[in-house]
């Protein structure tokens, strides 16, 4: 595919990324759905101080700036490729949200300028050489110590195909040890990966939780018959976490 036809492939389903994508048809219940997995996302990843300075690259409608407002982080704002997230993001009341592109908007940061940097349910959207260049560019915009927190399909996973064929503008999925890999090679010090676990919140979500523990020991013995492994940092969630640190 040549380079204008990817162009014109993304634009096209950006364009009507909400009113053809069932996962984001239904932003502002989605929002009350997704509190409280969204508040531990931030509370168990985000920086400590309230007043960092905090990107979301692809934030969407603003799920993950609205939870982290509600939690007291003051300094928060994202960037989204789709239009009608975008307007979205408006009619929810959401401020800090602009419509722009990725790397233009790592491209405009001032060096060293940001705490923390969220790619959540997009790196997977690029080819492997605009991975390596998204994270240097990352790299460069974070102060020492900053964050680049990523939410990422899990090749590991049982269920790993679908994540990594739920959009259309999916290109990858990683495990743990090749997100490392490319986080490392971009000269982060350290990457932390994080299983995608259920948030309890209600019977349903409790019922989940109590037994997710349960699915997890089963996994890890058929990894254990197949290649004598413990799997005691095996990540089995249809998608990870990963925080690499500058």
């Amino acid at each position: 595919m040549t380079e204008s036809k990817q162009g014109d492939f993304r634009a096209r389903l950006l364009a009507r990324y909400m009113s053809t994508h069932t996962s984001v048809s239904g932003a502002r219940d989605g929002l009350a759905r997704r509190r409280p997995y969204l508040q531990r996302f931030v509370g168990a990843h985000f920086p400590a101080s309230r007043d960092a300075a905090i990107l979301d690259l692809g934030c969407g409608h603003g799920a993950i700036v609205w939870a982290a407002r509600n939690l007291g982080y003051t300094n928060v704002t994202g960037v989204d490729a789709s239009p009608e997230q975008v307007a979205a993001s408006r009619e929810l009341g959401i401020a800090g949200i602009r419509h722009g592109d990725l790397r233009a908007s790592l491209a405009e940061a001032a060096p060293a300028s940001l705490d923390a940097i969220v790619l959540f349910d997009l790196f997977h959207y690029f080819e492997k050489d605009e991975q390596m260049a998204i994270a240097d560019a990352v790299h460069r915009a974070l102060k020492p110590g900053g964050r680049f927190i990523l939410h990422v399909p899990n090749a590991e996973a049982i269920f790993a195909a679908r994540m990594r064929y739920w959009d259309m503008l999916a290109n990858d999925a990683f495990t743990r040890a090749s997100i490392g890999q490319l986080l490392l090679a971009c000269d982060f010090a350290r990457v932390d990966c994080f299983e995608d676990k259920p948030v309890a919140h209600g019977i349903k979500s409790g019922i989940r939780a109590a037994l997710w523990p349960g699915v997890r020991g089963l996994m890890r013995l058929i990894l254990a018959i197949e290649t004598g492994e413990s799997g005691s940092e095996a990540i089995f969630s249809q998608c990870l976490l990963a925080v690499a640190t500058k």
